[in-house]
């Protein structure tokens, strides 16, 4: 049978629903206390870490693009950032990239724990197994700590920057990526890492395969994105197109996804059963760089037309939009980018640069004004007392206007 073909503008509709920002509307959400912070948390699967923080770190923005200006030390209990000293309802692990995602899917994970290192790195592992079991001893019996507190001779404090670090904390990354060590919370954004064996008794866990975790994983990513191709639901939670495709096959044979044809897409895609089409969206969003609905490239291009780089990582005279750059949701599309960074010390939220998308140019003005409320939103969260525009893009002079 042929699939039923969806358009482009439904397929955005769907996208937008599934990430949960349909109804991201700055001066018109609810209450944000922490079983909200919970239930969106669950609803996308994970929070991308990262540390820059030019405007506000990563993991912080995705429940703001959701919910409003929720409480940030809400979050910070919540994960054991700064608070706290053992396991609580979350923890890290590679789940996309480095994320943090619910202890309870643990053992989602096993099935990469086990698998061999990346040559190189499973070389020095190897080379270096008596200063891994030394420094998993440390934990153990020290407890919770970070890795700059360790007291191994190996942790030597060596020049030249971030990657120059000591052979101890290469020991932790390898621990870490073993599941040996568990990150518990974060302090001053540094991992806090406990033995697993100390904080997460493995017998108290669900032992799941191979198949059946991945199975589950690409349920979720289908879930999160509500219509996706295989590369798509791959990407989520970073398996291999292989390994996602037996997935997909499984959860289409059980009826939880329906192959489908996105006018535009030219390759088959799937829709999630439960996956809601609204007639029309309305909301207004400023998206993390790591946001789920725009995280995977390819997938912004093909479905919002939207060719996207952050920018943090381009030499400064090839950077097109600025530094840190946020797209710009409004109802199902994404019309501009903005870079912003807070200047707290002279409470001010800067527009370093404002761009607008071609197709949505003829309307600069109105989208300013949509914009409007929530830079002024993003702006209040922060603490900062202003906005100010002050870099150039073929958007500036709008939303300088609509400020």
């Amino acid at each position: 049978m042929k699939p039923r073909t969806i358009s482009a503008a439904q397929a955005r509709r769907i996208a937008v629903a599934a990430s949960g920002l349909d109804g991201a509307l700055p001066g018109e959400r609810g209450r944000t206390g922490a079983r909200t912070l919970e239930r969106t948390i669950a609803r996308l699967g994970l929070l991308q870490l990262d540390s820059v923080n030019v405007f506000e770190r990563s993991h912080y923005l995705p429940l703001l693009a959701r919910l409003g200006p929720y409480d940030r030390a809400s979050l910070d209990r919540l994960l054991h950032h700064d608070h706290g000293r053992g396991l609580g309802r979350y923890t890290e692990y590679v789940a996309h990239e480095a994320a943090v995602l619910p202890v309870t899917d643990w053992p989602l994970w096993r099935w990469k724990r086990e698998q061999p290192y990346r040559p190189s790195t499973q070389r020095w592992a190897d080379d270096n197994a008596s200063l891994v079991d030394d420094v998993l001893a440390e934990f153990a019996e020290r407890g919770p700590m970070r890795p700059s507190e360790m007291e191994h001779p190996a942790h030597e404090r060596l020049p030249g920057g971030w990657w120059n670090k000591s052979e101890a904390y290469w020991a932790t990354s390898v621990l870490f990526g073993q599941g040996r060590l568990v990150t518990v919370g974060r302090t001053r954004f540094e991992r806090r890492y406990a033995a697993a064996e100390a904080v997460l008794p493995q017998a108290s866990l669900p032992q799941l395969d191979r198949a059946d975790a991945q199975r589950e994983l690409v349920r979720r990513a289908a879930v999160a994105f509500g219509v996706a191709t295989l590369d798509d639901l791959a990407d989520y939670y970073r398996l291999k197109v292989a390994d996602a495709k037996a997935a997909v096959a499984a959860l289409v044979e059980a009826g939880e996804l329906e192959p489908v044809a996105v006018e535009g897409w030219g390759r088959p895609a799937y829709l999630h059963v439960d996956a809601r089409l609204p007639r029309r969206i309305r909301s207004t969003a400023l998206l993390s760089p790591f946001d789920p609905l725009v995280w995977f490239r390819p997938r912004a291009e093909r479905t919002f037309g939207f060719a996207y780089r952050i920018s943090i990582y381009t030499p400064a005279a090839e950077r097109q939009h600025g530094y840190y750059v946020l797209p710009v949701l409004v109802d199902d599309e994404l019309v501009g980018r903005v870079d912003l960074k807070s200047d707290r010390r002279a409470g001010v939220l800067r527009v370093q640069h404002a761009t607008i998308e071609p197709s949505s140019a003829h309307r600069a003005a109105e989208l300013a004004e949509r914009l409007s409320p929530a830079l002024a939103e993003a702006a209040a969260w922060q603490g900062l007392d202003r906005i100010e525009v002050t870099g150039p893009g073929t958007w500036a002079p709008e939303v300088a206007a609509g400020l």
